[in-house]
C-alpha cells in the first residue's frame, strides 16, 4: 500500500512543475470522478447529494459535496499548491559580454539558494492571450532541460565551503544560450504553446527543478521530490476525499495558492475564497444566513502542511521533547504565539481522529529560543472562524527544491482524510 500510494504522488508531482499545473490535474482527477465544475462569474444550481468544485486564478481550488440530508456542518481540510522558487521577469533576457544570455528572475518564497545551482532546470506556468473579447489560459510546460544557475569555480571562490551569502541578481539568474537571444524566450514560450509570440500579453513563468522524484533508502523508506511541500498534503487531501463516503457533512476539498508569500491575495488563503464558496453553498440551498453561522460552528477544519522532521545532523535545532521523525506519524503542530491555529479542542478532536484510524501522532514545537514559521491555518481562520487543527507530514530539507519524506506518511493521510470526510 505504501510504495503503490507514494509512486501515485510520485506521478503527480512530476505532472505538476508549477501550481497552475497541479491545479488543473486535481480538476482534471475531479471531473474524471463526476464532480461539476462552477465558475465564479455565474450562479450556481446545487443540489443536495451534488459534487461540485470551483477554481480560482487557476491555481486555488475548492471541491466539495452536498449530503442527500443537507448541510449540518461542514469538514474542511485546505493545503496550498505553491513551493519556493523563482519567477521569470518581464523582458528577461540578459546578454552577457555578447557570449551569454541568463534570464532575469526573482525569487518566490525562501527557498534554500544554494540547492538550486549545478542541476537542470526548466520553467513550466501560464500565458495569458486574447480570443476574440476574452483573455484566454494557456498552461505552458517547456518540458526538457532548458537552464542552469551554474556554482563559480571553487578557485574563484576559495571561501564558499565557509559560508557565501549569495546575491539574487548577481549569483542566481539561470543561465540559458551560450550567445545572443533576445526575444527568443517567449518565441519559446508561444512555440510550446501553441501560439504566437506577439500574442502573449501576461505570463506568470516560474523554474522548477527538472530531477524526477524517487523512493529510495536501505528499505526504500524515503521519498523525495520537488515540491513536497506542500503538494503531499494536496494530494493526499484529495485521495482522502475522494475515498470518504461524505455521508453526514458537507466535505471540502480546499487547496489555496501564495502560501509561500504571505497568502495575502485574492487566491491565497487570506482572501475570502473558502469564505465566498460556503456562503454560496448555502444560499444555493436556501439556509439562512443564520444556519450558515450555525454550520460555520459546527465545522472543523485541518490545515495541512508539512512539518519539520529531526535532522540527522541537526537534532540540536529541534525542540527537546517534541521530535517528530519521518515514517512515525502524522505530525500536530503547536504555537505559543498562534503561529499554528492547533489548540487543545482541536488537537484533542484530531487525535481523536487518528486514534480511530490507527494512525500514530507525533507533535512539533519549535525551540524556545528559535523563531519559527506559520502557514494558512490562522489565516484562513481570520476569514472563516471555526475549530481548527494544524497539521503535516514530516520532511527534510524544507523549501530546498528537492526534499524528502517518508514512504508511510502520505498513505497514513490519506487514511485520516477519508476519515475526516466519512
Amino acid at each position: 500500500m505504501y510504495r503503490k500510494i507514494s509512486e501515485e504522488l510520485l506521478a503527480f508531482l512530476n505532472a505538476s512543475p508549477s501550481c497552475f499545473h497541479a491545479v488543473k490535474n486535481m480538476a482534471d482527477t475531479l471531473e474524471s470522478k463526476g464532480f461539476t465544475k462552477l465558475c465564479e462569474e455565474e450562479k450556481w444550481t446545487l443540489a443536495p447529494g451534488g459534487s461540485y468544485f470551483v477554481t480560482r486564478n487557476d491555481s486555488s481550488i475548492i471541491a466539495f459535496t452536498i449530503p442527500i440530508g443537507g448541510i449540518s456542518s461542514f469538514r474542511i481540510m485546505a493545503s496550498h499548491s505553491d513551493s519556493p522558487t523563482f519567477k521569470v521577469k518581464e523582458n528577461p533576457e540578459i546578454t552577457i559580454e555578447n557570449h551569454y544570455t541568463r534570464l532575469n528572475v526573482e525569487r518566490y518564497g525562501g527557498m534554500i539558494y544554494s540547492s538550486w545551482l549545478d542541476r537542470p532546470l526548466s520553467v513550466a506556468g501560464r500565458i495569458i492571450i486574447k480570443d476574440g473579447d476574452k483573455f484566454i489560459t494557456k498552461l505552458v510546460n517547456i518540458d526538457r532541460d532548458l537552464l542552469l544557475i551554474p556554482n563559480l569555480a571553487i578557485h574563484m571562490n576559495r571561501e564558499v565551503n565557509s559560508g557565501y551569502k549569495y546575491n539574487p541578481q548577481k549569483d542566481l539568474l539561470p543561465l540559458y544560450a551560450a550567445s545572443p537571444a533576445e526575444n527568443s524566450f517567449m518565441e519559446l514560450i508561444a512555440e510550446a504553446a501553441g501560439v504566437q509570440a506577439e500574442d502573449i500579453l501576461g505570463h506568470d513563468l516560474f523554474l522548477y527543478n527538472r530531477q524526477q522524484g524517487t523512493i529510495w533508502g536501505a528499505n526504500n523508506e524515503f521519498i523525495s521530490s520537488a515540491k513536497l511541500d506542500d503538494l503531499q498534503c494536496a494530494f493526499a487531501s484529495l485521495q482522502g476525499f475522494l475515498q470518504g463516503k461524505k455521508e453526514k457533512h458537507a466535505a471540502i476539498h480546499c487547496v489555496f495558492d501564495n502560501e509561500e508569500v504571505g497568502s495575502e491575495t485574492k487566491q491565497g488563503a487570506a482572501s475570502t475564497f473558502l469564505k465566498d464558496t460556503l456562503a454560496r453553498i448555502c444560499e444555493g440551498l436556501s439556509m439562512s444566513h443564520e444556519d450558515y453561522l450555525v454550520a460555520i460552528a459546527k465545522s472543523f477544519l485541518v490545515s495541512a502542511d508539512n512539518a519539520h522532521a529531526v535532522h540527522p545532523a541537526h537534532g540540536d535545532k529541534a525542540d527537546p521533547t517534541n521530535r517528530p521523525y519521518i515514517n512515525k506519524g502524522i505530525v500536530i503542530k503547536y504555537n505559543g504565539d498562534q503561529k499554528y491555529c492547533t489548540d487543545a479542542v482541536s488537537s484533542a478532536i484530531f487525535k481523536d481522529l487518528c486514534k480511530v484510524c490507527s494512525v500514530p501522532v507525533q507533535s512539533f514545537a519549535n525551540r524556545s529560543d528559535m523563531a519559527g514559521g506559520s502557514t494558512l491555518g490562522n489565516i484562513s481562520t481570520s476569514q472563516v472562524a471555526l475549530n481548527s487543527v494544524d497539521i503535516g507530514l514530516p520532511q527534510l530539507a524544507m523549501h530546498s527544491p528537492y526534499e524528502t519524506g517518508g514512504i508511510k506518511d502520505t498513505a497514513d493521510l490519506v487514511q485520516v482524510a477519508a476519515a475526516l470526510f466519512a
